[in-house]
């Protein structure tokens, strides 16, 4: 079964920031917990995304156990828009899109992501017995994270 997980969150910067720092996989492991060990593994010669660009991933997403995750951005269009989609990783399906609205307080950044586990029926068993609230704690880290960096007052 497809699940979808959506998120959205008001960054006070601009657009051009905003992107300059969701576009660049090298800034992933910033915003994702400690405890999944994430690590970029393709040394990027820009943070420049392109579609067709592959990313591959350590992640440890259960019990520490270190997994191979490869993405692929699909579609990205600047200033507006990108998805990455799972290539090779832990889910049946994992396509992500990200989406920047300015607005006259920033950038509201939105989150989209379509996933399925593999396993059939197990993986649904696993969906509701910890993988739908690990998805969700990881996001939540993810929206402190960003409060934290975009929307704090500076002294």
């Amino acid at each position: 079964m497809i699940h979808q997980l959506k998120r959205e969150q008001q960054l006070n910067c601009d657009i051009e920031t905003a992107w300059k720092f969701f576009s660049s996989a090298n800034n992933l492991s910033k915003i994702t917990p400690k405890d999944m060990n994430f690590i970029v593994r393709t040394k990027m010669e820009s943070d420049e995304i392109y579609e067709g660009m592959i990313i591959d991933y350590y992640v440890s997403p259960l019990l520490g156990i270190k997994m191979d995750w490869q993405t692929e951005i699909t579609q990205v269009n600047h200033l507006r828009s990108f998805t990455d989609f799972q290539n090779k990783g832990p889910y049946k399906l994992w396509n992500h899109f990200h989406e920047f609205i300015p607005n006259e307080k920033g950038v509201l950044i939105k989150d989209t992501v379509d996933y399925e586990l593999p396993l059939g029926f197990l993986g649904e068993i696993a969906h509701n017995l910890f993988v739908k609230s690990k998805l969700e704690n990881i996001f939540s880290y993810r929206f402190n994270i960003l409060e934290q960096m975009f929307n704090q007052k500076k002294n």
